[in-house]
């Protein structure tokens, strides 16, 4: 495993960190504990240190499972997790109100149940699971971030910027206030490149890589026939259509597999590493067969510039969410 600097926070961790979203049990279904905790138990044996979870995945039941694992575990394990908009609302819609979705009480409270479930006493990492950039004044929401600084309740503090939107925090990333930023960035949306990753560069600021397999569309195992449980969010996703177009997209994609890349997802989380901007990408992870899959690409071998200019064609312009 390769680890990179969380930007100015100087914490050392793994190039593929645990997204831990998937093992809540809620929006993504069929994940068994026991095969998860495995999963988790596996992921630090072969060198990753960073966990990111969320306080609304599973009601707080993911962080429950992160947090057995770190208690089991005497390597030293870094941990993320995000509170969520009191409103209830993914992404921020435009002209909310700070005081709607963080306001300073929910801030605090939200995160000492965070604590809670990890059964720690400070989280590496707290990060807004939300974010309008229009905040980015407002005295509210820096002063509960300050609090729980000073009260060791928490190290550093992050955002995670709203889906496809990496332009919505150059503001807030100006200020200095802020230590990291998680962000979509993958084969099909390279728009961070664009302004973000660059101030992130000016400012030291640490980037962690979410959806880098585009929610399983960048795993070459989407077909058009591809059938999900009741309740999990990928129906939604890749709702009418979309398989095929995203089959369409993948197909191009295997023409560029070879030496470099055997695999699409092996292809997918290369080319995010490749940005020197980049600190983790966190893939969702629920079973062992996908860590050492994945763990094991932290090798330090780069995709060539050939392979990244050919990448650079496949740009796909979309929301998905919607």
């Amino acid at each position: 495993m390769e680890y990179r600097k969380l930007g100015k926070t100087g914490l050392k961790i793994s190039e593929i960190g645990y997204g831990a979203w998937g093992i809540g049990g809620t929006l993504w279904e069929g994940a068994k504990d026991n095969e998860s905790i495995r999963a988790l138990h596996r992921a630090v044996d072969l060198g990753l240190n960073f966990i990111d979870t969320a306080l609304v995945y599973g009601n707080g039941h993911s962080e429950n499972l992160v947090g057995k694992v770190m208690k089991e575990r005497k390597e030293q394990l870094y941990v993320a997790s995000k509170i969520p908009p009191k409103n209830g609302k993914w992404p921020a819609p435009s002209g909310t109100k700070l005081r709607d979705a963080f306001p300073y009480d929910h801030i605090i409270k939200s995160t000492e149940t965070s604590l809670k479930n990890l059964h720690v006493d400070s989280i590496d990492v707290q990060q807004f699971h939300v974010w309008d950039d229009d905040w980015t004044p407002d005295a509210e929401w820096q002063d509960a971030i300050a609090k729980l600084k000073e009260q060791g309740k928490i190290r550093f503090f992050g955002i995670s910027i709203n889906d496809h939107q990496p332009d919505n925090a150059l503001k807030v990333g100006a200020t200095g206030l802020v230590d990291s930023f998680q962000v979509i960035y993958n084969i099909f949306d390279q728009t961070p490149e664009n302004n973000l990753f660059a101030l992130c560069q000016k400012k030291n600021i640490g980037i962690i890589v979410r959806v880098p397999l585009d929610e399983g569309g960048l795993t070459g195992k989407i077909t058009s026939e591809t059938k999900f449980p009741a309740g999990d969010f990928r129906n939604h996703y890749f709702h009418d259509d979309r398989k095929q177009q995203v089959v369409e997209r993948t197909n191009g994609l295997t023409q560029l597999l070879g030496k470099e890349a055997a695999t699409v997802p092996e292809l997918a989380l290369r080319f995010c590493l490749h940005h020197p901007a980049v600190s983790t990408v966190i893939p969702g992870m629920r079973s062992v067969a996908n860590v050492e899959a994945n763990c094991l690409l932290s090798d330090g071998r780069k995709l060539s510039d050939r392979i990244i200019a050919e990448i650079r064609k496949h740009k796909w312009e979309r929301n998905f969410y919607k």
